[in-house]
C-alpha cells in the first residue's frame, strides 16, 4: 500500500507513519462501504488528519471519488482535496461558494449526492476532517443524520459508500451515540515504534533522547513537532497549553471537592471513576473533556478501534483502564495549573 507524504514540520516532509492495523482496517471499510458514518474521536494531534490523508489513497487504490473535507484548515487548498475523476464538479461547486469556502461541509455533502447522480453505480468516500468545530458541537447530530442520509436514501444509485469523520471533541460523542446514527470508534496516539520512526527523521544535533521524548508526548505526533520547533524547551509547550486552555482560571473556579478528585487524577486518572456519584465529579469529567484534557476509554475491543488500542494501564504516560489524559502535557499542563493557583494543596 502506497503511503502518503506528510507536511510534519514546516522543513520536514513524512510518510504515513506505522498504523499498520489501521491500513488493513480501512482496505476492509473500502471494499464493504460502510452502512452508517463512521465517527472516530482521538486525542489533539494524535494523527487524524494523517489518517484521512492516507485512507483518500486507500480509497483511490479501490476506486472510489474521494472528497477529503478540512474546514480548519490554514490554507483554502487545504481545505478540500478530492479525486480527479470529479475535478469539473467541484469546479462547479467552487464558483458557488462564498469567499473562503464557508458552509463547505454542506456542499461536500450536496457534492456526494451529484456524484450519484451523474456517475454510474459510483464508489463514493467522502473523508471529514474535524467538522463538528466548523458546524457547531450543537449541530453534530444533525449533521451526521444527513450523513446518514447519504447512505440510505442517495440521490442516485450506487455501488458502495463510505463516509469517515474524525474529531477530537469528545463532547459530542454522548449525543452522536445515543442514536445509533453512526459507528463509533476511537484512535490513539502512535506506539513507541511509530513514534520512534518520526523521531529518527528529525535533526541530531539537539534533541534528547528518545526516551525522554516518548515520556513527554506519550506517542503524539503533533506534540513531537511542536517540541522540535519550540527547540525541545517543554515548560514552553506546557505553558502554551495552560494558557491556551485558560487552566489557571479554570482551576481557580473548582470546588474542593473537585479540586481534590483533579490533583488525585493527576496522579491516577482513573481516581475519577471512583467518585463519578459526586456531582462535583461528574461536572469535572465534563470540563475535562469539553477542554481536551481528558478521553474517557470505553473499551479496549478491536472493533471499537481504528488501529491498535493503547494498554489498559500505563502510568507514566497517564494512561488508565477507564481513562487517560491526552498526553502526558496536557497532565503536566493541569497540574502546572493546580500549583499556580495553590489548588494543590487541600
Amino acid at each position: 500500500m502506497k503511503r502518503v507524504k506528510l507536511r510534519f514540520t514546516s522543513s520536514i516532509d513524512v510518510d504515513f507513519t506505522d498504523r499498520e492495523t489501521a491500513i488493513k482496517q480501512l482496505d476492509n471499510i473500502a471494499v464493504r462501504g460502510t452502512r452508517h458514518p463512521i465517527v472516530v474521536y482521538g486525542p489533539e494531534g494524535c494523527g487524524k488528519t494523517a489518517l484521512l490523508k492516507q485512507a483518500k489513497a486507500v480509497f483511490e487504490d479501490h476506486g472510489y471519488h474521494v472528497i477529503y473535507i478540512n474546514p480548519l484548515a490554514r490554507e483554502a487548498q487545504e481545505m478540500l482535496e478530492y479525486t480527479p475523476s470529479i475535478k469539473n464538479m467541484v469546479r462547479e461547486l467552487l464558483k458557488l461558494l462564498p469567499e473562503h469556502y464557508s458552509r463547505i461541509v454542506d456542499a461536500a455533502i450536496g457534492l456526494v449526492g451529484e456524484v450519484m447522480r451523474r456517475f454510474p453505480k459510483p464508489r463514493i468516500a467522502l473523508l471529514l476532517d474535524d467538522v463538528f468545530q466548523d458546524v457547531g458541537l450543537d449541530k453534530a447530530e444533525i449533521y451526521v443524520k444527513a450523513l446518514l442520509n447519504l447512505i440510505e436514501y442517495p440521490s442516485g444509485d450506487y455501488d458502495r459508500v463510505a463516509i469517515l469523520v474524525v474529531s477530537s471533541e469528545g463532547v459530542s460523542r454522548d449525543r452522536i451515540g445515543r442514536h445509533r446514527w453512526a459507528a463509533i470508534k476511537e484512535v490513539w496516539n502512535l506506539p513507541r515504534e511509530g513514534l520512534n520512526t518520526l523521531y529518527d527523521k528529525l535533526p541530531s544535533s539537539s534533541k534528547p533522547p528518545f526516551e525522554a521524548v516518548w515520556s513527554w508526548t506519550g506517542g503524539n505526533p503533533e506534540y513531537l513537532a511542536r517540541l522540535l520547533e519550540a527547540g525541545w524547551r517543554i515548560d514552553s509547550i506546557i505553558g502554551d497549553l495552560a494558557r491556551g486552555r485558560k487552566l489557571d482560571l479554570f482551576a481557580s473556579r473548582l470546588s474542593r471537592e473537585e479540586i481534590d478528585v483533579l490533583r488525585l487524577m493527576v496522579e491516577d486518572p482513573d481516581h475519577l471513576i471512583k467518585r463519578l456519584k459526586e456531582r462535583e465529579a461528574q461536572e469535572l469529567e465534563r470540563r475535562l473533556i469539553e477542554l481536551n484534557l481528558v478521553i474517557y476509554m470505553h473499551d479496549r475491543e478491536p472493533d471499537a478501534w481504528i488501529d491498535d488500542p493503547p494498554p489498559e494501564r500505563d502510568p507514566e504516560l497517564g494512561i488508565g483502564k477507564y481513562y487517560a489524559w491526552q498526553t502526558p502535557l496536557h497532565r503536566e499542563a493541569v497540574r502546572k495549573a493546580l500549583e499556580t493557583t495553590g489548588s494543590s494543596v487541600i
